[in-house]
């Protein structure tokens, strides 16, 4: 794994599979954690996903996180066990067994027989682990698949059934008639966090329908909604108490309706020109009670005595509808819920529930038996215009629940279930969830907190098949219950032995003798919500408490999490209500919340639609490194979206990869050179004092850098240290080694070069280990280059891996607070320069007489004067004038406020302010800096009220001879003289023949090692230009080829690579010979 030759092309990808086969040779994961036993622990949870799908993006993204995180904690001196998990239950196989077996319901099911689509489940479970397996192999990330855990295993699932039997035991469980989300595709409840993740613009039907009261028929409630197969189960009118209502006589029917002023809208399109008179306005209160006609008779002989009349409650709304809603309780939460308390039903009592399971009618409402309910909503509004009840009907766009897993419309339906209690613990979820650190905080206070103040009771049940039976056992008449914790237990009350697997088709046939005389106990039908299970996992998968009970106990709770925002209504709530409701505590101390991955087009990622590029394409073509650095230098660190771009992987290795690696190459190269022209064999010295400033600069600012990347890490914000990592590049590649490229090839002697070697090896291999959570391929490739310089037992212990070598320890020895300053001064004169010839179009080659640095400051002079023969080279000047003085070089002062900000200070003074200040003289506003303060036209403006910023005034100049371009970044001003100096023109000419020497060696394939003589010739030279160059910047041109290039009259061998330039009016050919 040395790095290839540097003339070679270097394939990311391809490399990054060379180290895979390195790291499976030396069984790398599994060294590291034998390596790092008996060490603090550092707790991780892996949320389990399901495993019948292939990782897409957001699964990439998270397997990054998290790998950078728990690799970072390994470095660090913690052994941190990263087991891979796997959630295999639930609807997501179920479904796909139903689709593969044209399964359309319960019926089927249990005529196929439990047992066989159990088996049917289980045979796809891990279909997919092959493909995770190597797709998250190929990411680079360090995970456990040998000793994995599964929610089928049956170890698994005692723990999930001891958590269950604690909060039965405690109190928390219950059964209970409710309205919940119900997924008529998967048929069975969803509980509300599910509910929340996939809602969708549809369009469906609305129609205003009229209730005539029972003792004044002529006059009619009107109540709106876009669900029509709700209203043969209606049973009350709700009004909001606090309301007024109207009365009105329709202009065109002559109709008389009771509704809301303010949703008048709802029943006239245009209000200014609709027909109608208010008769009457009605307090809420004298509407409670009237009964009315109910629209069908299908359940009038069961509530003929109590519904079909007005009840009131403050969930009433004045902005949709007409402002009466129409209650079915059976199909929605208010609806049951004040139905209940106006007593339209009694507790246990009679309530229309006509749709089944599958979301088909059944025979209880006469001509709409049969029909699925959406299917029916047309025929209801035909039945109800029939009847001359129909008022208005129209069509709504708006935003609906579907269920996630079938794409089906969800429907909110009464019934039992059974629940966790959650509500009765909301304070406590609230302090325990304060206890944690997040990364975003806004999403533990907002997103999370909020979620978690408006708690409900979890339903948990499942009307399934696959998935871990709810350990009930109960009496016909459910009045005895007997939960069961363990499979000890469930032997020593049914009287089997030897049980093994806990899924329904091997326990639902056991009973328990009753204890109350009903005979035997039977298991519930239900199984629990696979979300259930997830949450269980920190117990689940140490088979706690029958196994490492000590061991789970000591490490509990973890100390990071880590998975997507929408979470926060799943796995990370679910953790979060069990470790309550069992310990009092949350189950994690830190977690980060990674935003979503979208598609380039802003949409969600979507197989069907083929709107994003397959993962292990993108891996193939440019490497696992590129793709973590992108996704983790990106807005989903911070829990925002990124709309996924491949041209933003491909940017990462131009931008950041290929400039990092080909400073290492140079190192690589330049060592060579040093052994071909000194004879010296480069090893690394860590004692070796440099007093060179860029040396001591660049050491200082990576010491800098290991102590920001160790307390950001420590606070887990990967969105300060990853751009913190890449600056630190940047640096590397485009300040200190273009800088000291000379220096670096020996031009100032061995001493000097070895130095600068030293100092180049010493941040590349910090930056090595630095950067290894993030980018492990390259810097296991470049580390394996890398430790051959090092001296021997240089680390303890193994060091066969850059991933087996502690994380860099802050040398605080290096901080020089002043050299760092300096060198940013510097960068900040030379980016100004380079601003300046871009402004003016005039190229780096081209020599430029002199530039002036104007700053009052005796400080920030003396910083540049130290650097400032790089400012020269840099920014190719003759001369670098450092100077105070403003005045002879025509530096004035303005004043510039926000006008926003002081507007709300000065309020009426503040257009006076505006007026005066643009004619505030200059040395007034330099006063203020002395001062603190500044007098606007009889107004006094503190310095914080406004910005002084210092400018450059040509006409002020002293020397009016002198054509000066300026730039300044509000502290520091840079004059650069852009007149062209004829005498200063072949220097140019000679550094260009120079970069084009270097390049035909480049095309000839050769190494800077490799001997060849250099020739010129010289074909038209109309004004001698060429010869004239050639004798006058000979020096230079020996200093920076280190060797003479020789003018060729005659070729007596074949050359060993040629080409022929334009210069100017001229022609060069260039010539290597051997």
């Amino acid at each position: 794994m040395s790095a290839p030759e540097a003339n070679s092309q270097f394939s990311f990808p391809r490399e990054e599979e060379k180290i895979l086969e390195f790291w499976r040779e030396i069984d790398a994961f599994q060294t590291s954690l034998k390596l790092s036993e008996g060490r603090k622990p550092f707790t991780f949870y892996d949320g389990p996903p399901f495993c019948t799908g292939l990782p897409h993006h957001g699964h990439l993204l998270a397997g990054t996180i998290k790998d950078i995180i728990t690799r970072y904690a390994h470095n660090t001196g913690h052994y941190v066990e990263r087991r891979a998990g796997w959630d295999t239950h639930g609807l997501p196989i179920e479904n796909m067994i139903d689709k593969a077996l044209d399964i359309k319901g319960r019926e089927d099911v249990l005529a196929m027989g439990i047992d066989k689509y159990n088996a049917e489940c289980r045979a796809i479970v891990m279909s997919c682990a092959s493909d995770w397996h190597l797709t998250v192999e190929r990411l680079g990330r360090w995970i456990d698949f040998d000793n994995d855990y599964k929610t089928l295993d049956a170890p698994f699932m005692e723990s999930v059934w001891w958590v269950f039997k604690q909060l039965h035991t405690k109190g928390h469980v219950y059964r209970g008639l409710k309205v919940m989300p119900f997924s008529t595709g998967l048929e069975t409840t969803l509980s509300n966090h599910e509910a929340q993740q996939n809602y969708m613009d549809v369009s469906d039907p609305t129609v205003i329908v009229a209730f005539p009261l029972k003792n004044d028929p002529a006059v009619s409630l009107i109540a709106f909604t876009t669900t029509p197969w709700t209203l043969p189960s209606n049973c009350a009118l709700c009004v909001n108490p606090e309301f007024e209502y109207i009365k009105i006589k329709d202009g065109e029917t002559g109709n008389l309706y009771i509704l809301l002023e303010s949703c008048l809208g709802s029943l006239y399109k245009n209000l200014k020109t609709a027909k109608f008179e208010i008769v009457e306005r009605i307090k809420a209160a004298d509407l409670v009670g009237l009964e009315y006609e109910p629209l069908f008779d299908f359940y009038e002989s069961q509530l003929k005595e109590t519904a079909w009349r007005v009840i009131a409650d403050s969930y009433v709304t004045s902005t949709t509808g007409t402002g009466i809603v129409h209650n079915a309780p059976a199909y929605g939460v208010d609806d049951y819920r004040v139905c209940l308390k106006y007593k339209i039903f009694a507790p246990g009592g009679f309530v229309p529930t006509p749709v089944k399971d599958n979301g088909i009618f059944d025979g209880t409402v006469g001509p709409f038996a049969g029909m699925y309910v959406k299917d029916a909503d047309k025929d209801i509004a035909k039945s109800i215009k029939a009847r001359g009840r129909l008022v208005r009907q129209g069509t709504e766009v708006h935003s609906y629940p579907f269920c996630y897993r079938s794409n089906t419309p969800l429907l909110y339906r009464a019934v039992h279930s059974w629940f966790v209690r959650v509500e009765d613990v909301t304070e406590k979820l609230l302090a325990n969830n304060a206890e944690t650190h997040w990364v975003p905080d806004f999403v533990k206070e907002k997103r999370f907190g909020n979620w978690l103040e408006g708690s409900r009771d979890w339903c948990v049940s499942r009307s399934r098949f696959w998935g871990t039976p709810i350990p009930l056992w109960v009496s016909e008449d459910y009045e005895e219950v007997v939960c069961v914790g363990s499979v000890a237990e469930l032997e020593e009350l049914t009287g089997a032995t030897g049980i093994t697997d806990l899924h329904r088709d091997s326990i639902d046939h056991l009973t328990i003798p009753s204890r109350q005389g009903k005979g035997v106990l039977r298991r519930v039908d239900e199984v629990l919500d696979c979300w259930f299970e997830s949450g269980s996992m920190p117990y689940a998968q140490k088979h706690y408490p029958f196994e490492n009970k000590e061991l789970f106990e000591q490490n509990f709770p973890a100390d990071f999490i880590s998975e997507g925002i929408d979470q926060t209504r799943g796995w990370f709530y679910t953790l979060l209500v069990l470790s309550t409701l069992l310990f009092d505590k949350p189950a994690w101390k830190n977690l980060i919340a990674s935003g979503l991955v979208l598609a380039e087009d802003g949409k969600k990622m979507s197989k069907s639609l083929k709107n994003y590029p397959d993962p292990n394409v993108i891996l193939d073509t440019y490497g696992a490194d590129s793709l973590r650095l992108y996704l983790i230098n990106s807005p989903v660190v911070r829990a925002e979206t990124l709309r996924f771009k491949q041209e933003g992987v491909k940017d990462v290795i131009s931008r950041v990869l290929l400039p990092w690696y080909n400073a290492f190459r140079f190192f690589e190269t330049q060592v060579q050179v040093l052994k071909k022209d000194a004879g010296a064999e480069f090893m690394f010295d860590s004692s070796r004092k440099s007093d060179n400033t860029m040396d001591r600069w660049m050491l200082a600012s990576v010491q800098s850098l290991t102590k920001f990347v160790r307390e950001e890490m420590a606070a887990y914000r990967l969105y300060t240290v990853v751009p913190r990592l890449l600056a630190m590049i940047d640096q590397l590649t485009n300040w200190y080694v273009r800088f000291n490229r000379r220096r670096l090839k020996g031009e100032s002697g061995t001493e000097d070069a070895v130095n600068a070697l030293n100092t180049l090896y010493e941040v590349l291999l910090t930056m090595c280990r630095l950067m290894a959570p993030f980018t492990p391929f390259l810097t296991e490739n470049m580390y394996q280059s890398l430790k051959a310089y090092l001296p021997e037992n240089f680390f303890e212990g193994d060091s066969r891996s850059v991933h087996f070598v502690p994380f860099p320890e802050v040398r605080e020895e290096y901080f020089d607070t002043v050299i760092e300053r300096a060198m940013s001064r510097m960068q900040t004169v030379i980016e100004l320069g380079r601003i300046t010839r871009e402004r003016v179009n005039i190229s780096l080659k081209t020599p430029l007489l002199e530039l002036v640095v104007v700053h009052p400051s005796a400080e920030y002079l003396n910083d540049v004067r130290t650097l400032s023969n790089y400012i020269t080279e840099e920014l190719n000047v003759r001369n670098l004038v450092l100077t105070s003085d403003e005045d002879v070089y025509g530096i004035k002062y303005r004043a510039e406020a926000d006008f926003k900000k002081l507007g709300t200070k000065l309020r009426k003074d503040m257009p006076r302010v505006k007026n005066a200040l643009p004619s505030i003289p200059s040395v007034d506003i330099k006063a203020a800096q002395t001062t603190g303060s500044l007098l606007v036209d009889g107004i006094t403006l503190e310095t914080e009220d406004f910005n002084i910023v210092r400018f450059f005034d040509a006409l002020s100049l002293k020397d009016e001879s002198k054509k000066y371009e300026e730039a300044n970044d509000r502290e520091v001003v840079v004059l650069m003289d852009v007149e062209i100096h004829n005498e200063l023109m072949q220097e140019g000419v000679a550094r260009d023949i120079v970069n084009r020497v270097q390049r035909l060696r480049k095309k000839a394939g050769l190494m800077p090692v490799d001997d060849v003589v250099y020739h010129y010739q010289i074909g038209e030279d109309p004004n001698g230009v060429l010869a004239s160059l050639f004798r006058t910047q000979a020096e230079f041109l020996l200093r920076s080829l280190k060797q003479e290039i020789l003018p060729m009259s005659v070729r007596t061998v074949e050359p060993l690579a040629e080409e022929e330039h334009d210069i100017n009016d001229s022609k060069l050919t260039l010539i290597l010979m051997r």
